[in-house]
């Protein structure tokens, strides 16, 4: 949000610098990007704007499109300027900026100098050049009461400082500049403003036929009726000001509703009374095959689902998102319906999620605005109709529903000090409460005033109002601790114990998006509405993510990359994915560097790992599966060097962890270690030709280890050769040679029997 310091001051009075505001503002109410400069640059260069009165006005000499003006600025001579708009003549008031003049944007100094033969000594200004709206087609007429050389500062807004503000989801009353001001008296313990407006008189009491079928969806709505509006332009200084916040002027109606909304936070929508069937609004559902064509030229597809505003006949607009083409207010307007409502916030999440549209309405919307905002919202709006619009008030109508109260909370003010760790008087905790629209009874019963009903329920809470104030002052050391409970799940302290295993072998932990450009599962579930191409479906694989980090990492020129995360997947199908937690890697090297890491993983759990050869997805060359997963060598990649990677579900590999852990007793006898060597079909995994030789030979085979896998001369066509080493070992003496014969005969046998496994000689 984008907050005009001139406009933040017409609530709250503060002497601060506006970049040591902004630096305090952080810490205690909302992030403040930047603070920037809007129009001309202050100070001394105010000087060469001038009120200025055409004394003449002629065709240039030498152009055909130039005039060529004398302008009187107040200063004794009068000044020749050329210009090349033609909306004027002798006797028109006019902005001028005299040479020395430092234009917005403050990367143009006007200078005095020839035009086509002919000197110019200033510039005759538009709108769109002092950055008050959008016209550039002609230069701006001011009015003839002014005097010549009058300072233009005094009679229109040249500048101004924008504070320009992130806003959180759980703070809907930060998104109104009257909201900040309340922070800022708040932080300055200065006084507060009254909320503007002011109730015009009434000039008629005309029916107003509304009608609101779903009051949980719209607890309030609030119709006001206009007659005799006078479309046109908004004044300057409203053009300004909605500049500075970010928003494009339209005419004085639409200004004045969008006006109203960043200053008091509840949005206002304004119809065409006469378009309306049977002058009549009805709020309620959709209805099946409705349809609507909203106010960007869009033809919508109505759903029952959506909260919508109808007249007689049809939908006119989408509750709290956008209205309707059908209604929209002209130049032929002439009656205007003021619509001032509140709708439930996940109704509007949802109607702009199924649409696809975003609007600074709806943003507000599904924070949570404050119901009570609508009637102020809606008396603002009505004084601005007839002060800037010539309207007559003539007819109004509310209904209201049911709307929850604001909690009330038992509070301890030594909770604060307990959670803090520091003292906070009471009388600063009731004066900062109070600041902040909050009631304290006498036994601290705290009242939420009702722009904090959803985010202030409980006493921690009422904690936190008090302790962003006092952020700065906090010590640097944590609180004593009076108690201590609670403790990790299994599984949590299993994924801590699988993060250390994968940090003591050399890899570091990555953390990467759960939402990425592509995935490879078609059935991936796709965002409604992306935030970007980038980040467009959610992940069925840690993969992808990862794969990116290897390719950050050595952009950055670091060499030897090897990442791990621990994170959610999310599988189809939807809409509600199910989330898994996964384990995976990459690593700068071939199979056997990521099958080793997946190995020690497996070890620190006491899980025996059981490999089979298999063919991954396209990308992998290499790749064999193992329990709750897999391992891979990707084939050729825009990454230099080779890369291997795996990945395991994590809810699936501690289902094999062993409850306990049985001790055995270490061994003091020497073991018997023999090489072994089978020549056996090709297509037999080594893994089972290593576990049935444990099967053979019983307890005493103390340690089976892979060795070698050998195809080739002398080894006939379609065998191999795998080698694998065994230690036998017994608690109880040291084995003899007959002992080492008669259990390799048993592993010998046992092969043979399963596989035709032929010892080599």
């Amino acid at each position: 949000m984008k907050v005009p310091v001139s406009w933040l001051r017409e609530y709250v009075d503060f002497d601060l610098p506006i970049e040591e505001l902004a630096r305090r503002l952080v810490f205690t109410s909302c992030e403040v990007d930047r603070v920037v400069r809007r129009g001309a640059p202050g100070g001394d260069n105010y000087e060469y704007f001038v009120v200025g009165k055409v004394l003449e006005a002629d065709k240039h000499p030498n152009a055909d499109k130039l005039q060529l003006t004398k302008i009187d600025v107040g200063s004794g001579e009068p000044r020749s300027i050329v210009c090349g708009a033609w909306n004027f003549g002798a006797g028109a008031t006019v902005a001028v900026v005299l040479p020395g003049g430092v234009m917005p944007g403050g990367e143009f100094t006007i200078e005095k100098r020839k035009l086509r033969g002919e000197v110019s000594e200033g510039m005759i200004l538009s709108e769109r050049e002092l950055e008050l709206g959008q016209d550039h087609g002609g230069i701006m007429v001011l009015s003839d009461d002014l005097t010549p050389g009058t300072p233009l500062a005094d009679v229109l807004p040249l500048g101004d400082d924008i504070l320009e503000i992130e806003t959180l989801y759980n703070r809907p009353d930060l998104t109104s500049i009257y909201g900040i001001a309340r922070e800022v008296a708040a932080l300055l313990e200065t006084d507060l403003r009254a909320m503007p407006g002011k109730e015009p008189v009434r000039a008629g009491d005309e029916p107003v036929t509304i009608t609101v079928e779903d009051l949980e969806r719209c607890p309030r709505y609030i119709g006001r009726l206009f007659r005799d509006v006078q479309l046109g332009e908004s004044p300057a200084w409203l053009k300004a000001r909605l500049m500075g916040a970010g928003m494009r002027p339209i005419s004085n109606v639409v200004d004045i509703t969008n006006y109203v909304m960043l200053a008091l936070g509840s949005p206002l929508h304004a119809f065409d009374y006469d378009k309306l069937a049977g002058n009549r609004i009805v709020v309620r559902r959709a209805r099946p095959g409705e349809k609507l064509e909203t106010l960007d030229g869009t033809m919508r597809e109505l759903d029952p689902e959506d909260l919508v505003i109808a007249d007689a006949e049809k939908p006119i607009a989408i509750g709290g998102v956008m209205g309707g083409g059908n209604t929209e207010v002209s130049d032929d307007t002439k009656n205007v319906l003021l619509e001032a409502a509140n709708f439930e916030p996940l109704t509007v999440l949802r109607s702009g999620e199924r649409h696809r549209m975003r609007t600074e309405s709806q943003t507000r919307w599904e924070k949570g605005v404050d119901a009570e905002v609508a009637g102020p919202a809606a008396t603002y709006a009505s004084q601005l109709l007839v002060e800037l619009a010539g309207a007559r008030w003539t007819g109004e109508r509310e209904v209201r529903g049911e709307i929850p109260a604001p909690p009330v909370i038992a509070f301890r003010p030594g909770y604060t000090n307990d959670v803090l760790g520091l003292e906070v008087p009471e009388d600063e905790q009731r004066d900062r409460l109070g600041r902040l629209g909050f009631g304290v009874d006498p036994d601290w019963t705290v009242h939420t005033p009702t722009w904090r009903r959803r985010d202030v329920p409980r006493d921690i809470d009422v904690v936190e109002e008090v302790a962003r104030f006092r952020l700065e002052h906090v010590p640097a050391t944590l609180p004593v601790r009076q108690e201590m409970f609670g403790r990790l799940t299994h599984e949590q302290r299993l994924r801590r114990q699988v993060e250390d295993v994968l940090v003591g072998a050399g890899l570091y932990e990555a953390y990467t998006y759960s939402l990425q450009a592509t995935d490879p599962d078609p059935n991936a579930i796709e965002l409604p509405v992306p935030l970007s191409s980038q980040q467009r479906v959610l992940r069925t694989t840690l993969a992808i993510g990862l794969l990116g980090a290897a390719q950050h990492n050595i952009d950055m020129g670091n060499t030897d990359i090897a990442l791990f995360e621990v994170a959610h997947v999310y599988l189809p199908p939807g809409p509600v994915p199910e989330e898994r937690w996964r384990l995976g890697g990459i690593v700068e090297g071939d199979f056997f560097k990521a099958k080793g890491i997946v190995e020690a993983v497996f070890d620190a759990l006491h899980i025996e790992p059981t490999f089979e050869r298999a063919k991954l997805r396209k990308e992998f060359v290499v790749g064999a599966t193992v329990q709750s997963g897999w391992v891979g060598t990707y084939g050729p990649l825009e990454l230099d060097g080779l890369w291997s990677a795996f990945e395991l579900d994590l809810a699936e590999l501690f289902a094999e962890v062993p409850e306990r852990i049985l001790y055995r007793d270490v061994i003091t006898y020497p073991p018997l270690r023999l090489d072994l060597a089978f020549v056996l079909d090709e297509g037999v995994p080594a893994g089972e030709l290593m576990a049935a030789a444990r099967k053979a030979a019983g307890e005493e085979l103390r340690d089976v280890r892979f060795l070698s896998d050998y195809r080739g001369d002398p080894i006939p066509a379609g065998k191999k050769s795998v080698a694998i080493a065994v230690a036998f070992q017994s608690p109880e003496r040291t084995l003899t040679d007959e002992d080492a014969g008669r259990l390799r005969g048993s592993i010998v046998q046992a092969l043979a029997e399963r596989f035709g496994a032929e010892l080599r000689s």
